[in-house]
Parts: structure tokens; sequence; C-alpha cells
């Protein structure tokens, strides 16, 4: 099984091993340079040390003063100066403090020879055995000058003690072991972070493809930043609009594409509605309208005849219903104002609201401008509207008929609302009522509104059902205004 590994997991790994490498190279150097210098400050120091002692002993070993020399050694002779080997011009010990005695080894052979006015220094630290356990130290050498002959008159030898600069170079050590450790951890601790801040946002991208893969189009992703990673979230959530745009329009378009195939077939009916019942239907109404002139039929038969024809007559308007709305529509345009078209098709059902007391209320704002639509089909569309707040309402009811322009999608519309105070239809149904042979009614065939919508949809506007506060229903129609975008 192959493993896999996260983004974020591979970007600390590798800034792990960057982090390891950088503080170990810098504490490497860092450490060198540091041992180097408490090196060379220890040799300093030895040196001065030993040109001290040689200041201190010169005119008693050019008395020849031995007992002398030996206690001004025994005198320096402390934890860090561990012993001391005055050397005459012979290179042969002189005097040495007695710490050292039996131990050749140290106070062997000077190794100054001849005239030389060098300092020597023991290439390597030794290690001796001295008061009672091994001891590490540096020996440092120089030589002795008479100020007045400038002759030579032997050398001092110093041991010193390298406890201290052990010590000093095991803290340095320490010290830089911790500098590093803790910029390790803080090196990591930002790392960890801004690989969050960077893998985050990638996990999101990530997690909002596989949603949108799955068909969730309004899921957005938070931009939390201004870099790369926020534009790239950005033009994540542009793109999503750009698809959820995409999915509505083909949502819409298949809608019109369905509502065409059921016109289609409406049509194909409604053809052979016309051809094999419209020439039978019209004999038969023609004879039953023969019969019930006829004088001499008994009320009773006069009433079934007056049954027949109202039957047939609703069949006839049925068929005329269907021929409108499956027709090819061609319109005639022309410029119309928008209170004349109202106004007229008020008063086409002007007795019908007389008969149950129905009152119109029509507002225009000032200054409309006109429209150019096909008047005949714009009155049609309003008369079908009416017809339908009309047979919703009681008795005594009220319609509103406001017009007015507003901007929509980018464009100034004209838009005619038309509110009634009726029983209102439920939410649910606001979207299906226009579709054709949908009704709530007991009578009627479903197909007023869907015409009205078809008609609004060929002079390129819309028509719905909008919000109303109380009871009753509010039908809002949307007309482009010539010459806008």
């Amino acid at each position: 099984m192959k493993i896999r590994f996260g983004l974020q997991t591979r970007f600390l790994a590798w800034i792990t091993l960057l982090l390891v490498v950088l503080v170990g190279v810098i504490l490497f150097v860092i450490e060198k340079r540091e041992v180097a210098t408490i090196t060379g400050e220890s040799k300093a120091k030895a040196l001065l040390m030993a040109r001290n002692i040689a200041d201190r002993n010169l005119q008693l070993l050019l008395a020849w003063d031995r007992d002398g020399i030996l206690r001004n050694i025994e005198s320096q002779i402390d934890e860090t100066l561990l012993y001391a080997v005055i050397y005459d011009r012979y290179a042969t010990p002189l005097v040495y403090n007695r710490d050292i005695e039996g131990q050749t080894a140290i106070y062997g052979p000077s190794r100054l020879q001849g005239e030389t006015g060098l300092e020597s220094y023991s290439a390597e630290p030794r290690r001796v055995w001295l008061r009672g356990r091994v001891r590490t130290v540096i020996e440092v050498e120089v030589p002795l000058f008479s100020e007045v002959t400038l002759d030579k008159w032997g050398s001092v030898k110093i041991g010193m003690s390298l406890e201290d600069v052990q010590s000093a170079i095991r803290r340095t050590r320490l010290t830089l072991i911790l500098i590093g450790i803790g910029g390790f951890l803080l090196g990591f601790a930002g790392a960890t972070v801004l690989a969050r801040r960077i893998a985050r946002p990638l996990q999101r991208l990530v997690d909002g493809t596989v949603r949108i893969s799955r068909g969730d189009f309004v899921h957005r992703i938070p931009v939390g930043s201004r870099d790369e990673i926020g534009d790239l979230a950005r033009a994540f959530n542009e793109m999503t609009e750009k698809l959820l745009a995409a999915r509505e329009q083909m949502e819409e378009t298949q809608h019109k594409l369905v509502q065409t195939e059921k016109l289609a077939q409406i049509g194909r009916m409604t053809a052979t509605i016309a051809h094999e019942i419209r020439n039978p239907l019209t004999s038969v109404k023609l004879n039953i309208q023969k019969i019930a002139e006829d004088g001499c039929l008994p009320p009773g038969d006069k009433e079934h005849l007056a049954l027949s024809q109202e039957g047939i007559a609703r069949i006839e308007k049925f068929i005329k219903e269907l021929l409108n709305f499956t027709r090819s529509t061609a319109l005639q345009r022309a410029p119309f104002a928008i209170g004349q078209i109202l106004e007229e098709s008020v008063k086409m059902v002007k007795d019908v609201f007389a008969e149950k007391r129905i009152a119109v209320e029509i507002e225009i704002a000032e200054n409309l401008p006109e429209i150019l639509v096909d008047g005949d089909r714009m009155r049609q569309v309003f008369l079908n509207i009416l017809r339908n707040a009309g047979e919703a309402m009681e008795a005594e009811g009220r319609i509103a008929i406001d017009a007015a322009t507003v901007d929509e999608d980018g464009g100034r519309k004209l838009s005619v609302r038309v509110s009634d105070n009726g029983g209102g239809i439920p939410e649910k149904d606001w979207e299906t009522i226009f579709e054709p042979f949908y009704t709530t009614k007991s009578w009627g065939f479903g197909l007023g509104l869907a015409n009205a919508r078809k008609l609004v949809e060929l002079h390129r506007g819309t028509i719905r059902v909008v919000p109303k506060r109380g009871r009753g229903t509010t039908f809002e129609i949307l007309i482009p205004i010539e010459g806008e975008p």
C-alpha cells in the first residue's frame, strides 16, 4: 500500500530538514570560532604568566640564587599555574616547584635550543598526573635574556591548567546547543503556522471542488488574505458563481424546452380536436338551435336543450382558448401608454365586476414612457389576470393596479402590479399556476395565466407572483422599456 503524505506534512518535513542542517552548520561554525577564541585567550594568558615569572626571576638567575627562584615559583603556584621550570643557558632544569618532584617528563630538556628568542607552545594540551589526579595543561616556554649583554641565560617553562578553559568551552557548547534547540523549535513553530496558513486554504479549495462536483454551487470559500492564496479563493468563488449562473440558465433553458415541447404536444392535440370535433360540433349546435326554435316543445325539453347549448358553448370556448394558446403569435408592435391599455382592459370586465360590486383602483406614476408592445396582446394579458382576480374574490372586493418604472437586471423596466384581496395563492403554487391546464378552481381550463405568461415573454418581459401584505395575491408584469439595455 502506497503511503500518501499531505502537502502540510511534506512542507514540515522539508522545513525540519532545512532547519536541522542550517542550525547545525551555524552552531558548528560558531562553536569552532568560540573554541578558537577561548584557546587563543588561554595561550595569551599562559604567555603573560610565563613572561611575568621570567621578569621576576631574571636577576635571581643572574645571581645564581636558586633558593630565591624557588620561593618565587612556589609563591605563584595555584590551581591555574600548576608548575614552573627554570632552565639554565644549557637547557638543563635548574629550579622547579616541589609538586613535580621526580616527574622528569615535565621538567625534561628545554624546547628552546640555541640563541633563539621565540616562545614555544606545546602543540597539544598535555595530560599529567598532579596532586592526586590527572590534569590537562598547556605548556609555554619563554627565553631569559640579560638586559646588559643580551645573552640568553636560560628559559622559563610553565604548565597552566586548562580546566577553566574546558569548563568555559563546555558552557559555550551547552549555550549554543540550547540556542540551537530554541531556534529550531521557534523555526518549527513558525513553519507549522505557515504550513497551516498555506495548507488550510488549499484544503478548503479541494473540499469546495468536491462539493461543486456534487452539484453544490452555493458553496463559497472564505477569503482571509490578500496574497496568491486569497486571489485563488476569489477566483474559485467567481468560478462557482459563474457555474451557478450557468446551471440556472441551463435549468431555465431546459424549462423553456419542456414548455416548448408541451406547447408542441398541445398544438398537435389542438389540431386534432379542431379537425375531429369542431365540425361535427357545429352541426350538433345548429340542429339543437332549430329544435329549440320549435314553439311546440314542452318547457322541460326546452330546458334540456338550453343545457346542451351551454355545454356546447363551453366546449367551443375551450377549443378557442386552446387554439389561441398554441397558435404562433406575430406581434404587431406600436407605442402605447400603459394607462390606456389598463383602462381599456378594465372596461372589458366592468359589467362582470359590477355584478359582484368589485372596485378597481388604478394608480399610474407620472411621466411614464410609452412602451413598444402589441396593444391587443397586452390587453389580453391584463384581461386574463383581472378575470382570475375577480373569480378569486367575494362580493365587494377590491383590485388595485399600480404602474411605475423600476431598475432590474441592469435595465429600466415598466412594472405593473395587480393586487386583489381574495383568498390568495399558496406560495408553493406561485410558479405552478402558470403551467398549462393547472387550475385551483372547480371550473376553467387552466390556460388563462399560461397564455398571459406566453404573451408577456413574447414581449421579452416576465410575469410573477410577488409577496403581499395581508390577504390576496399580487401579480407583477415587467416589460422592458424600448431603448434600454
